[in-house]
């Protein structure tokens, strides 16, 4: 099993380019959808988060008030240090867990996207780093037109972000989100005829 560890800084197209690595056979594991899990309705994850930062982060419907927990932990990092203390182990075991599931599926080539893939010093776990990075504006496009987040907020959600310079510089393949779809989708192209030549080598 060949295990690629993809990350990249919020807005940068990171998703575009998992389901387009899904859309030709990599088996992805997603981070952000093993996150909302963690916090999902019964969970205990989410009975920290509750007892954590208050009954005012769940809307009246039961769910999670995403918009409203990101104002108190983009704006504070003692509160992203504590929301991640309790999202992060869970994550981590459910990830051990699609990990498992793809090596009794035979998996040729596992995706990991990972938007904290070097901040939780999980990229000593992959064998292959993709980075995908975008100009500051267009995220900033990205997250207020296409999240509906607004412009304030998708601020401080970059900002509390590490900087994507150092992340190149470890990257195996970068990946420069700055044009046209068909010019990202030539440098997917590019990165899967590398993928798989490492994977059909892989031990």
């Amino acid at each position: 099993m060949f295990h690629v560890g993809l990350t990249g800084n919020i807005g940068s197209g990171k998703s575009t380019v998992a389901a387009r690595l899904a859309a030709r056979g990599a088996m992805v594991l997603d981070a952000d959808s093993l996150a909302r899990d963690a916090v999902a309705h019964g969970t205990p994850g989410r009975a920290a988060v509750v007892a954590r930062f208050g009954s005012g982060v769940i809307r009246r419907d039961g769910s999670l008030d995403r918009p409203a927990l990101g104002r108190i932990v983009f704006a504070n990092p003692g509160a992203l240090a504590d929301l991640e203390a309790i999202v992060h182990p869970e994550v981590f075991r459910l990830w051990n867990r699609g990990l498992e599931a793809a090596r009794e599926r035979r998996a040729k080539v596992v995706v990991s996207d990972m938007p904290l893939l070097f901040e939780t010093g999980l990229d000593g776990c992959v064998d292959f780093i993709v980075v995908v990075d975008a100009p500051e504006e267009d995220r900033l496009k990205r997250l207020v037109e296409r999240r509906r987040v607004k412009p304030d907020d998708a601020r401080a959600m970059m900002a509390a972000q590490a900087p994507v310079g150092p992340k190149k510089q470890r990257a195996s393949f970068v990946i420069e989100n700055t044009g046209t779809e068909e010019a990202l989708a030539t440098q997917i192209d590019a990165l899967w005829k590398e993928i798989s030549a490492r994977a059909a080598t892989h031990p």
